[in-house]
């Protein structure tokens, strides 16, 4: 059995999952503007606590970027209250098990690998749309996490050359284009979910900004499969739940950038995991290393 912890700008997740990719205790805190730290402990405090507990051999974590999977450092743009925090050598004392680390997305990749949409696949881009936007790599069929455990973070791909300033320093980055947080701050309002609701019901300004954050997203998997030859992109995150009015207009866009012979049967499919992905995920990054 493995622990899992999935962090995020709006939520912090821990689970138990077996070792074939069952997720058998879940506990969900949101993310504290100051201290974080405390709802991590918090959470696993709770595992711990867990009769179960005995059989874990190794926690998994999968944050918001970017990492430092080699110092075990975590320093996510979303999240400004860690810089530079030693988040695996805080687990590891708390929790005696030995730690792995890697980016949100990467984990969500290695999860849609090993029991989601992206089982089977050689070559795949996973992603996690929602409060920002992170990516993962499966290449040559194993996750490809790169020596800092960001590889595949497609959230800071410029996608908008004079864009809007992001949070990390650039400009015009995917993230600060298509994440939630953009569409809704596009009409004004205080969350993507609300912006769907308005979408479906015909507000122009609210499937604009949905079009806008698909066109991004077709521009930056079509560079992706320009760069690296993938065969699908598996998008999940909060944003992917508006079905149609994301998916709808961004295999439309794909068309259009995706015009190489090679690139121009690059599937878009919905994640299989839902919610779970990241925490699935951050199991079999210490379980499933053929993942």
């Amino acid at each position: 059995m493995y622990a899992a912890i999935d962090i995020g700008g709006t939520k912090i997740a821990a689970g138990l999952v077996d070792s074939g990719g069952e997720l058998l205790a879940r506990h969900e805190h949101p993310t504290p503007a100051e201290e974080p730290v405390t709802a991590v402990e918090a959470l696993l405090g709770r595992l711990m606590a867990d009769p179960r507990w005995e059989r874990v051999r190794a926690v998994g974590i999968g944050s918001a970027g970017p990492i430092d999977a080699a110092k075990g450092t975590i320093s996510p743009v979303n999240i400004p209250a860690w810089r530079d925090f030693p988040l695996v050598a805080r687990v590891a004392e708390a929790t005696d098990r030995p730690v792995t680390l890697a980016g949100d997305g990467v984990a969500m990749a290695a999860g849609e690998h090993w029991r989601g949409a992206a089982r089977g696949r050689e070559n795949a881009l996973c992603m996690v749309v929602s409060t920002g936007v992170g990516g993962g790599l499966i290449l040559g069929g194993r996750l490809r996490p790169g020596p800092s455990g960001n590889a595949g973070h497609i959230g800071h791909m410029c996608v908008e050359l004079d864009g809007p300033p992001c949070p990390c320093g650039s400009r015009g980055c995917l993230e600060v284009v298509a994440s939630g947080t953009a569409i809704a701050a596009r009409v004004g309002s205080t969350s993507a979910i609300e912006v769907a609701e308005a979408a479906r019901a015909g507000d122009a300004a609210a499937l604009a900004s949905f079009d806008l954050s698909a066109k991004a997203l077709a521009a930056a998997i079509a560079g992706t499969a320009a760069l690296v030859d993938i065969e699908t992109a598996v998008i999940g995150g909060g944003v992917s739940k508006a079905g149609d009015l994301l998916f709808g207009p961004l295999r439309e866009h794909l068309k259009e950038y995706a015009r190489l012979s090679f690139t121009r049967d690059v599937t878009v499919q919905t994640a299989a995991l839902g919610g779970d992905a990241g925490l699935i995920g951050a199991a079999a990054l210490v379980g499933h290393a053929e993942v």
